[in-house]
This record gives structure tokens, C-alpha cells and sequence, in this order.
């Protein structure tokens, strides 16, 4: 499997927004995430980092 988990890197903490994301949109000043099942979830934010082989994604919050 090739999803990964999105965190919020928010006041120096991540948090999990969603677990096996299999599509990250850029919206504007927002991020689309679509998970394998299809469940969807906009941040308000940017790619702070991505890290493939660890399947994992870091939004920030502006």
C-alpha cells in the first residue's frame, strides 16, 4: 500500500487530520485530502513537508 497519514503542524505539534490519504489538492490557500475510502477533509494551510517512504504528510496552518 502506498497511502500515507496527513498531520497539522500546529504551536509545534503534529496532529493526525487523516489516516491512508491517496489524494493531496492544492486549493487556493488550501489543501484537499481524499483517503482511500473516499472520505474528504480541506485544510486551511500549506505542505510543510512530505516524506514518501515514510508515507507521511505535514500540512501547517497559516
Amino acid at each position: 500500500m502506498c497511502e500515507a497519514n496527513a498531520y497539522l503542524y500546529e504551536d509545534g505539534q503534529e496532529t493526525v487530520v487523516m489516516e491512508g490519504v491517496d489524494l493531496v489538492e492544492p486549493e487556493g490557500d488550501k489543501i484537499r485530502l481524499v483517503s482511500i475510502f473516499g472520505e474528504q477533509r480541506v485544510v486551511q494551510g500549506r505542505i510543510k513537508s512530505m516524506s514518501l517512504v515514510n508515507h507521511k504528510i505535514v500540512l501547517e496552518a497559516e
